[in-house]
């Protein structure tokens, strides 16, 4: 079984005024993957200050990762009320070049047929370093946070000004209902369509989520985890067990069942 590759900057995360805690998508892919026990490789940049708050948990979880010193450590401020995420950005996070594709990281994702590009903002993954991370017929998952975050400090608001050909070779898009909304101004089949991605996905929260491909659309229903829960990081371990499911052969839709059922676990505490 080939190993699948999840590749984006770690972060400093305050959640509702807590303790800084690890975050970004490579750390909650990460825990995903260590439930679902598939083959994988973390790809990812901190600064050195931060390797030990950071560094340390993820490599606890089992996941092997290739580690990169980063200029700046991307740094978040969450806040949740009555189910509502208020997110605001204290640091922004290093981009990734098509040298550091080539360079750095090119022995961790030898071999790799999958790959999870999980982005904090926009400016992070240019076209040009997802074309060299879709060399040799690598296929690509893309969180849409790389499409509608601008990527400075401040409060987050979403945009659409994004550069078309940051999609020219992603497989599959993984966006948050909020995300289509600014990206597309709904979810029907003709507007996900119109992006141009074979497979695109829309996560509903407790709904569950929405998958489109060949311009069809699928409902996939999910089970409400009851209780509180922090749903901090759910998108990026959906996109993890879909990538997974898929490297297996999987279709999308069934790819995405497995994304609700493994989230569903998460949040429940039961892993």
């Amino acid at each position: 079984m080939r190993p699948l590759a999840v590749i984006g900057n770690l972060s400093v995360d305050v959640v509702d005024g807590g303790a800084p805690r690890p975050g970004g998508g490579s750390f909650h892919a990460a825990r995903a993957l260590r439930v679902l026990g598939r083959p994988a490789v973390v790809v990812t940049k901190c600064a050195e200050e931060h390797r030990r708050l950071l560094l340390r948990p993820l490599a606890a979880l089992g996941v092997p990762v290739r580690w990169h010193p980063a200029a700046a450590t991307a740094a978040f401020r969450l806040d949740y009320v009555d189910g509502e995420r208020t997110l605001h950005v204290d640091e922004p996070g290093d981009g990734w070049t098509a040298e550091d594709v080539r360079g750095w990281a090119a022995e961790a994702l030898h071999g790799v047929d999958w790959i999870q590009v999980a982005p904090l903002a926009r400016p992070e993954f240019p076209a040009a370093t997802l074309r060299e991370l879709a060399r040799g017929g690598r296929r690509l998952l893309l969180d849409g946070q790389g499409l509608v975050r601008p990527g400075r400090r401040g409060a987050v608001e979403l945009d659409a000004s994004y550069d078309p050909a940051v999609l020219r070779d992603v497989t599959a898009l993984k966006l948050a209902e909020a995300e289509a909304h600014a990206l597309l101004g709904g979810v029907d089949p003709e507007r996900l369509a119109s992006l141009g991605v074979p497979e695109v996905v829309v996560t509903l929260g407790e709904r569950g989520a929405l998958v489109c491909v060949g311009g069809r659309t699928t409902d996939i229903p999910t089970r409400p985890v009851r209780g509180r829960v922090d749903p901090t990081g759910a998108g990026d371990a959906f996109a993890a067990a879909y990538l997974a499911a898929r490297a297996a052969g999987h279709h999308p839709a069934a790819a995405a069942r497995r994304g609700c059922a493994l989230v569903g676990i998460l949040l429940a505490g039961r892993a």
